[in-house]
């Protein structure tokens, strides 16, 4: 691994801007979900809402105003609303596991308790479907339904979510393997290039520095993807070039 392969510390990064869709309850905004090893963070870049989240410790709201910045670790279940225009910088530890089925909408338990259900649940249709609103359409039926599980889990209290905290690791656990390649390609390998830089530094190698390079993403001009909570941009450092 090089220090280019990925953003710093093996981390991703996306704009998101944030569905302004009217959940069941009343409120706009995204879908409610929890991530199993990855942490997540939020810079508001414009508009304002509130990151809804609730954990062992309880419930609590964080207003999002431009400049905030918040952050949560694994076992936060979180759900934005919107209050308009809200758009965030999302920084994710752990690149592509999230993508993988690290994060874990709160469906009702009755979904939970059934990979097939939750599969069909959470999946939206692929690309090139023939109805251009068709995902539009799967994404707030996705929402709603995690609403409807985040809205019993909150009015139940901290005690509820152990069932719902075991139910999310029954429906990720087949996938550790394939999470564990990608740690140890990213984050992991990021963190061990920094000890051998420093090990380089400490020998006065200065060898590395002579590999340094300067990458570039434009600005993506594609179609954006229907995310969990909104309208993602994303930022691949695949499409990066050199400079």
């Amino acid at each position: 691994m090089t220090e280019s392969d990925s953003f710093p510390g093996g981390t991703a990064l996306t704009v998101l801007d944030v569905y302004d869709w009217m959940a069941p309850d009343g409120l706009r905004g995204g879908s409610a979900h929890v991530h199993l090893a990855s942490a997540e963070g939020y810079v508001v870049l414009a508009g304002r809402g509130r990151l809804q989240a609730l954990g062992a410790r309880g419930y609590a709201e964080s207003e999002l105003r431009p400049g905030d910045c918040v952050w949560f670790t694994p076992g936060i279940i979180h759900r934005l609303v919107h209050e308009g225009g809200l758009r965030l910088l999302v920084i994710m530890q752990n690149a592509g596991l999230p993508e993988a089925g690290d994060a874990v909408l709160t469906f009702p338990p009755q979904i939970l308790a059934d990979p097939a259900a939750y599969a069909r649940a959470a999946a939206l249709p692929a690309d090139g479907t023939p109805r251009a609103s068709a995902l539009e359409d799967a994404a707030r039926r996705r929402r709603d339904l995690s609403i409807e599980g985040y809205v019993a889990l909150r009015d139940q209290g901290p005690a509820a979510l152990e069932g719902f905290f075991a139910a999310a690791v029954r429906l990720a656990a087949a996938r550790v393997p394939q999470w564990r390649e990608r740690w140890q390609a990213g984050a992991l390998g990021a963190a061990v290039l920094t000890g051998r830089h420093l090990d380089q530094i400490a020998g006065g190698d200065a060898a590395h520095l002579a590999a340094g390079v300067l990458r570039q993403i434009a600005r993506p001009s594609g179609p954006r993807d229907y995310g969990m909570c909104g309208l993602l941009t994303r930022y691949d450092p695949g499409t990066a070039v050199a400079r």
